[in-house]
């Protein structure tokens, strides 16, 4: 039978199947990729539909990336999140978890995340923070928010090795030695300073007092910095105190001492023998 015009020529192999053949390169090139082609188009409709290709992480409810600034940015700001979140791009540079119901930071929560230069904490009930909540931060993150929480005290290991700006406002502080150490560690966001107050669980004394006008007058660490200065200064009072104790009690008892001799009687002073010769010139003048 005459092959159709335009149609491929076949041939019949050893086996008696008919099989088409082509002369044209350009052509059979082509049809040599229609089974790669089909199967390429196959893939892109299953990732189409997500039927048998796993999909992306989905974000939190509440959550979405943005670029601010030309710096990629991950929002989860009134989230209702009790906790850190995950998903978050590796490439942030902003995180945003603020007015959320985070009670807590554990060790590494950001470790992931080695391009993030601005973290916001606020606005939460953080009582805790892990002394590796911010590990693998250390070379790039800049500002830390961490206000109008529930934070009474802080380990100063969560802040060693940062370069930070912190806001620490709004928060019951015991104004404890880890406070004040913090504090020599970090810079205050401006304009914050006089909203670190010291709470209830602070010494009766000291509640409702501005932290840093309070830690320029006295010294709350026991040792360190300061601390050991402190410790000197109170060994030399106390010494001294004793010393006074001393010279007190020794001129009260020299004064007692001089008050009862004054009080005793004279006692008759013994009379002398008279020679002979004193009495036989005593009755001749006579």
């Amino acid at each position: 039978m005459e092959e159709a015009e335009g149609s491929l020529p076949t041939v019949e192999d050893v086996t008696g199947h008919s099989r088409r053949f082509c002369s044209t390169p350009g052509l059979c090139q082509g049809l040599t990729m229609l089974p790669a082609t089909g199967h390429l188009l196959s893939l892109l409709l299953l990732l189409g539909t997500g039927s048998t290709v796993p999909s992306l992480q989905a974000l939190p409810q509440g959550c979405y990336m943005a670029e601010e600034a030309g710096e990629r940015t991950f929002r989860c700001s009134q989230a209702g999140l009790s906790a850190v979140p995950g998903g978050i791009p590796n490439d942030t540079r902003k995180l945003y978890l603020d007015a959320n119901l985070l009670a807590s930071v554990p060790a590494g929560a950001f470790q992931h995340l080695p391009v993030l230069e601005e973290l916001d904490l606020s606005h939460n009930v953080l009582a805790h923070l892990s002394g590796a909540a911010f590990q693998g931060l250390a070379g790039t993150l800049r500002h830390l928010d961490l206000s109008a929480n529930q934070l009474a005290s802080v380990p100063v290991e969560a802040f060693l090795g940062l370069q930070i700006q912190v806001n620490l406002s709004a928060n019951p502080w015991s104004c404890d030695c880890a406070l004040q150490e913090v504090i020599r560690r970090v810079r205050l966001a401006p304009g914050t300073a006089a909203g670190i107050v010291c709470g209830p669980g602070a010494r009766a004394d000291l509640v409702g007092q501005e932290f840093l006008l309070l830690a320029g007058e006295e010294e709350l660490c026991g040792s360190g910095r300061g601390g050991a200065r402190r410790s000197t200064d109170v060994a030399l009072l106390v010494i001294m105190g004793g010393w006074l104790v001393l010279v007190v009690a020794y001129l009260a008892h020299y004064v007692w001492q001089n008050r009862d001799e004054s009080r005793r009687p004279l006692k008759q002073a013994p009379a002398l023998p008279v020679r002979s010769e004193d009495s036989s010139t005593l009755s001749t003048m006579v």
